[in-house]
């Protein structure tokens, strides 16, 4: 069986940023609350820089653009058209910027009835590679390499060959693409304090795991003589599970090479091992009976109130529900966990892909020079724009960064704008979260990398995921049902067959016909 691979992050060089100071944000920080304070501090710098927006934007050359608000709110008297970070970029590149963000539920059903308006932005911006990849094949959207060319210096500097690659269509390049700052998302986490007091080591094997969440669920680890912890806990939609996949040296919705061939890691026999063993949990009365119904939220209210001992984080976890959690009992003591660790040695979590988003200029745009200059800036202010301005939202101190929770957290907003051409500085990252105080979170991070079960296809998607994607995840509810012992674990097998039937053999024969292009140093897109 061929050993997973890890893969690292591009790194990208510091940048230079005129006039104001910097700040953050992060899509799978989305849940944060903004606070509401602000426009009560009169004089300070943030107002200044509205003021000044205000006072000259009239006979300003325009931009229209459509972008995901990422369920972000603003602080009282702000908007999506008027806020400091906005008139930031609009005073630095002289600019008006008319913004429209559809709701996040319906965001890409949005941008359908927007292509079919005949009243076209100048800019929309989508999260989804399906959509881009749909309409680039009905030319939709200007080839923009002689304009990257011209007015995007940072842009071509900051993002790495290889990610051009997967946005070309016949040798042009139709999209600027937003890149991922993390590598994965997922680490275990296990409360220290529990294994303490059962006499317990921290759990390296799928065996040893087994004993410590069995241990979790009956032996009262909380010592309040109730029964009533958690030895494991998962999601919906199977939410939470990866690194039990990994276990067995697979992941859902995941391609792996064998035999010098792409097969989806959902159809694998290893896929069926690992279902065995959450099974033989579920059946046991050792996994969340909710796990099919707990959304985040719920996630979060059950570690937050010390029914959970162990579980699969993700990398901000620790300033989340792990954080809530010790503020609510001071004894609590969380620790990272090796992953487990399957029968053949194998361990990991899924990658994330680096690509998070594609900006696209609609055909008939007709200034899209500016477009690409605006672009290129927010490339090139990362310090401004994901991490705030500095002595308001951060300050350095003896030498390290400090960041102020309340403004950080009340200006949020500042990514739906700098999450457009996101290219990570991986020096900035690091002093960022480091900021953000004692959560360990670039050492989650750095922990998550190291142990990364690399995705071998990450082209656009290919003719027939469009068609099937839908239907093939609606397939994929059977496997929760296999957990639960809805259904039997042979039962596996039948939707093995129906996977295939149902549009994943299609879907098999392009990946593979453009993974074999892409070995013979072909490009990355399937056309």
């Amino acid at each position: 069986m061929q050993k997973n691979k890890v893969r690292t992050s591009n790194s990208a060089t510091g940048v230079r940023r005129p006039g104001i100071k910097p700040m953050q944000w992060k899509i799978l920080l989305s849940s944060i609350l903004t606070a509401t304070l602000f426009y009560l501090c009169t004089g300070c710098e943030l107002s200044s820089h509205r003021e000044v927006n205000n006072s000259i934007t009239s006979d300003r050359p325009e931009i229209s653009i459509v972008i995901n608000n990422l369920g972000m709110t603003f602080p009282s008297g702000m908007d999506e058209n008027d806020n400091p970070y906005l008139n930031y970029i609009e005073n630095m590149n002289g600019l008006e910027i008319k913004v429209n963000t559809p709701s996040p539920e319906v965001y890409e059903e949005k941008l359908d009835v927007i292509m079919t308006s005949g009243n076209l932005p100048d800019l929309l911006h989508t999260y989804d590679p399906v959509w881009f990849d749909q309409y680039t094949k009905q030319k939709a959207f200007i080839p923009l390499d002689d304009l990257i060319s011209q007015f995007g210096p940072h842009l071509m500097e900051k993002i790495p060959d290889e990610v051009w690659d997967r946005v070309r269509y016949n040798g042009k390049v139709y999209a600027i693409p937003s890149l991922n700052e993390v590598v994965g998302n997922e680490i275990m986490y296990a409360r220290k304090d529990w294994l303490d007091r059962l006499g317990l080591k921290p759990p390296v094997t799928l065996e040893e795991y087994y004993e410590v969440i069995k241990a979790f669920t009956l032996d009262d680890p909380d010592g309040n003589g109730k029964d009533d912890t958690l030895g494991l806990i998962l999601m919906t939609n199977m939410g939470r599970s990866a690194p039990f996949f990994g276990a067995f040296g697979t992941q859902l919705d995941t391609w792996f090479e064998r035999d010098g061939r792409l097969i989806n890691g959902s159809i694998m026999p290893e896929t069926k091992k690992a279902l065995t063993y959450l099974a033989r949990l579920y059946q046991e009365h050792l996994l969340d009976r909710e796990f099919p119904l707990n959304l985040h939220n719920n996630l979060y209210e059950k570690v937050e109130n010390g029914k959970v001992g162990l579980f699969s984080a993700t990398w901000f976890d620790t300033r989340g529900p792990i954080a809530a959690n010790r503020k609510k009992d001071p004894n609590a003591e969380w620790i990272s966990l090796a992953y487990p660790t399957g029968p053949n040695g194998e361990k990991g979590v899924k990658n994330v892909d680096v690509i998070r988003g594609y900006n696209v200029i609609p055909v008939g745009t007709q200034y899209p020079e500016r477009v690409i200059k605006m672009l290129d800036f927010i490339a090139a202010d990362y310090k401004n724009l994901k991490l705030g301005f500095e002595n308001e939202i951060w300050t350095m101190k003896n030498g390290r960064m400090v960041t102020d929770f309340d403004m950080h957290d009340k200006h949020l907003y500042r990514g739906i704008y700098q999450s457009l051409v996101d290219v990570p500085d991986p020096v900035l990252f690091k002093e960022r979260l480091n900021s953000l105080g004692d959560f360990h979170l670039f050492d989650n991070l750095q922990t998550i990398g190291e142990n990364l079960i690399i995705n071998e296809f990450y082209g656009v998607p290919t003719p027939a995921m469009s068609q099937y994607d839908k239907q093939l995840s609606d397939l994929q509810n059977v496997l929760t049902k296999i957990i639960m012992g809805i259904e039997p674990l042979d039962a596996f097998d039948q939707y093995v067959e129906e996977w295939k039937q149902q549009g994943g053999d299609e879907i098999t024969k392009e990946v593979n016909e453009w993974y074999s292009k892409h070995k013979d140093g072909g490009g990355g897109s399937y056309e």
